[in-house]
């Protein structure tokens, strides 16, 4: 049976979710939490509620500079001998990939086609010939 919550709480549990994602936090990390809703409420409340619904997009666009500022931690502990360097190039890879579909446009791997010019034709000129010609 669901639990009856009031709106007030309920606007809490959806601003601590839309927070902790934006701090880098997965969905799933989050409603682990003591206390929290279910996942399919959650996802519930995303297809009902609008506002939730571009709260909770604009954290995970934040969750993209959370995870490329992990990355700099992890290098640090690589550098300080706390890490292991296969383990963090793993989480690495990872980070950066999640971070690049959240906002590929900032994180995403790039293709600069630069493709400027004009090609301008001004005549044509077709002549058949013979063979001996």
């Amino acid at each position: 049976m669901p639990i009856k919550r009031d709106a007030e709480t309920i606007a809490g549990y959806k601003d601590a979710i839309c927070e902790a994602i934006a701090c880098g936090d997965s969905l799933a990390k989050v409603l682990r939490k003591k206390g929290m809703p279910g996942y399919s409420t959650v996802i519930r409340w995303l297809r009902d509620d609008e506002d939730f619904r571009a709260d909770y997009a604009r954290a995970r666009e934040a969750q993209a500079d959370a995870d490329a500022d992990k990355i700099g931690d992890i290098v640090d502990r690589v550098l300080a001998g706390k890490l292991d360097p296969q383990a963090a190039r793993a989480a690495i890879d990872a980070l950066k990939w999640t971070a690049g579909k959240r906002q590929p446009k900032k994180y995403g791997d790039k293709l600069d086609l630069d493709i400027n010019g004009r090609v301008q034709i001004e005549r044509v000129e077709v002549k058949f010939v013979e063979d001996g010609e």
